[in-house]
């Protein structure tokens, strides 16, 4: 049983007529008042068991977008039902009218809608629906919870898309699809032309020079149907938050963009997330559309609190193909953690395939390195230092091993692991 405002009023109107008219008799009728009151208000208010709630919910919404959850309210009571409802969803989904007040008549039936503003990626959950049932009075009201469970799935923003364009651009002239000619870009045999000052001798064509008598080249065309994997850490580096964002989602937001990119440029593209084991894999054979596959995969992963077994890599990667491939892993290039896992590990990798290491850089180590005056500020500039120092030296020893290294802020990161992909395939190393 819950009391309402109304009640609360009558009572202290109640009060102020006992101290203008004094008396044990007054105070008795009174309080039998308020208490006959609200017990015919409590029975004459439809039970809230007796309500049916159904939940309609849309399967997804991407995390800058706006999405309305439902709830149907049947009542099977034989009474008008006056209630409070109030949807019990977690607090970042964002549900700006998570209560409200609504009438429905016996028998019928009313929707209630919920506007929801995600705040986090992932999988987002309301378990319950809280109904306050009043009576015609407004005095009292039964209460009860009642079990609705529901989640809806809060998908990454994809905002790198804005560089998709011109990474596709770049793409179609590498293939030839524009009037731009690379020369020499690719490894695939195109077609002859006239040599013209610049093009690389290697690329003469002497049988069809004799022929013609004239100084004729080969062109290229970057293969195709070439195998990219991208390996995104979960581990606890990828919880750190950067400008505001976290390491996973920024490197969610670099896997898509480059997911997208080689798809659209004919290489199948497999993706794994891992930390001690394999969080989440989606496969290049799959007949739906890539990029739905993708965010749907890695909408609901979150930061793990353990360190990463770099020692999964070599057997994930020869389980998803056996051919030469582009294996982009995305980590952090922490001393620690790059020393006593990675560098184990890379030699196997890079015996087979071509390795590109990206990471989110810290542009606040950049702002601190130059900060001075005061003696914290001293000590902090040189924090910032050795840490960007120690992050230039594993950045050079995986460059020294044979991998690419991407080591950029975070709103840098997608476009450069783009950028990085383009070079490679224009220079056949795919």
């Amino acid at each position: 049983m819950a009391v309402s405002g109304r009640f609360v009023l009558l009572a202290l109107l109640g009060s102020v007529a006992v101290v203008l008219y004094p008396g044990a008799a007054s105070i008795l009728l009174w309080l039998a008042f308020l208490a006959a009151a609200a017990g015919l208000d409590l029975l004459l208010a439809a039970p809230p068991r007796r309500l049916r709630v159904e939940r309609r919910l849309p399967d997804s919404v991407r995390l800058s977008e706006t999405a309305v959850g439902t709830l149907v309210l049947r009542n099977d009571a034989g009474r008008r039902l006056r209630a409070v409802v109030r949807d019990g969803w977690q607090p970042s989904a964002g549900a700006r009218n998570p209560q409200q007040r609504t009438t429905v008549p016996a028998g019928e039936a009313r929707t209630m809608d919920v506007l929801l503003e995600p705040a986090r990626r992932g999988i987002l959950t309301s378990g319950h629906v809280a109904v306050r049932s009043f009576g015609p009075l407004g005095l009292a009201a039964r209460q009860r919870t009642l079990p609705v469970p529901g989640e809806i799935r809060v998908l990454p923003p994809f905002h790198s898309k804005r560089h998709l364009p011109s990474k596709l651009r770049r793409l179609r002239e590498l293939d030839g699809n524009t009037s731009v000619q690379l020369r020499g870009a690719g490894t695939e045999f195109d077609s002859l032309r006239e040599y013209v000052r610049g093009d690389d001798v290697r690329s003469i064509d002497w049988r069809a020079t004799a022929r013609r008598q004239d100084t004729v080249v080969r062109t290229w065309r970057p293969e195709r149907d070439r195998r990219v994997v991208i390996a995104l850490d979960t581990s606890r580096t990828s919880a750190a938050r950067i400008e505001d964002e976290p390491r996973l989602d920024t490197g969610i937001e670099a896997t898509l963009l480059l997911a997208v990119l080689a798809r659209s440029g004919g290489d199948r593209v497999d993706f794994l997330a891992f930390d001690r084991r394999i969080r989440a894999r989606v496969d290049s054979g799959g007949r739906e559309n890539l990029l739905s596959r993708l965010v749907s995969a890695v909408a609901p992963l979150e930061p793990e609190l353990i360190e990463a077994d770099f020692s999964l890599l070599p057997g994930a990667v020869q389980a998803v193909t056996a051919r030469r491939s582009l294996v982009v892993l995305i980590s952090a290039l922490d001393s620690g953690a790059v020393e006593e896992g990675l560098v184990q590990v890379l030699p196997r990798l890079l015996e087979k395939h071509v390795v590109v290491v990206a990471s989110v850089r810290d542009p606040g180590l950049d702002e601190l390195r130059s900060g001075g005056g005061t003696t914290p500020a001293v000590f902090r500039a040189a924090a910032a230092e050795r840490a960007l120092l120690d992050r230039a030296a594993v950045s050079a020893q995986l460059r020294s091993m044979g991998a690419e290294v991407v080591d950029e802020p975070p709103h840098e990161l997608a476009p450069k692991l783009a950028d990085m992909y383009l070079r490679l395939k224009a220079t056949g190393r795919l």
